[in-house]
């Protein structure tokens, strides 16, 4: 794969991007899938974009290492496998307009019923934060918007909020997550071609981009009061599901 100098400023920006969503803010990844595909070809943007997520995940476990929340983290993971694999299924066949508008919705979907929680549990009372089906089902979503696009932090957030987690075991456990999942999908997207020699290469060179972005994000978390870091995770998420809508329309 080669890239031109906008290419690789663009990339370069991305992988900061994803430093910080890492360590910071984490619905601003949501942004970089969309830029990237925007940018690049949507599915080759896909493969490029995996091995910049491992990469903020090292950074990320490292320094959030004693501030994960391994049930809820080992609860998702059989659905988020079953996502994985029908988000296989799909990225064979699908559009990039389609794939686009589809993990848009989905996000939005999420978000809405996110915000509407506390009302739709009164009227059918149940606890979401309890219900198998709930994790179920984003479990699913998470697996499957993260084969297709990348773009799984938002649902991932929502998951994570609706416990009430700490920002800081948040950013632990959402690391772990991440990082587990994000290994399962290389072998997948080495297969597709997606990821080869060539893009692994620009890879490499966005390493202190990262760096640069993790470090930013170290700092400006615990400045953040944990009511503005729900309310900031809420409105990246919700402004990247419009993007995305928009993107593919």
């Amino acid at each position: 794969m080669e890239a031109t100098a906008w290419q690789m400023a663009v990339l370069a920006f991305c992988s900061m991007l994803i430093g910080f969503s890492k360590t910071g803010v984490p619905t601003a990844g949501i942004f970089v899938a969309a830029i990237l595909a925007g940018v690049f070809p949507a599915r080759e943007s896909v493969g490029l974009l995996l091995p910049i997520l491992i990469i903020g995940d090292i950074f990320a476990i490292v320094y959030y290492r004693k501030a994960v929340v391994w049930k809820y983290i080992l609860i998702l993971l059989p659905w988020v496998f079953v996502g994985l694999l029908a988000g296989f299924g799909v990225l064979w066949r699908i559009s990039n307009a389609s794939l686009s508008v589809l993990i848009g919705a989905i996000v939005l979907v999420l978000i809405a019923l996110f915000l509407f929680q506390e009302r739709i549990e009164r009227r059918f009372r149940f606890e979401s934060a309890k219900s198998k089906t709930v994790r179920a089902v984003l479990g699913f979503l998470a697996g499957f918007t993260t084969m297709v696009g990348n773009a799984a932090g938002s649902i991932m957030s929502i998951y994570l909020l609706s416990h009430g987690i700490k920002k800081k075991e948040f950013m632990g456990t959402n690391a772990y997550y991440f990082f587990i999942v994000n290994v399962v999908k290389v072998p997948f997207l080495v297969y597709l071609g997606l990821i080869n020699a060539s893009s692994a290469a620009l890879n490499l060179w966005m390493i202190p981009a990262v760096a640069a972005g993790a470090w930013f994000g170290f700092t400006v978390l615990p400045k953040i009061p944990q009511k503005l870091f729900q309310a900031i995770v809420l409105a990246c998420a919700a402004a990247g599901g419009v993007y995305l809508i928009w993107n593919g329309v």
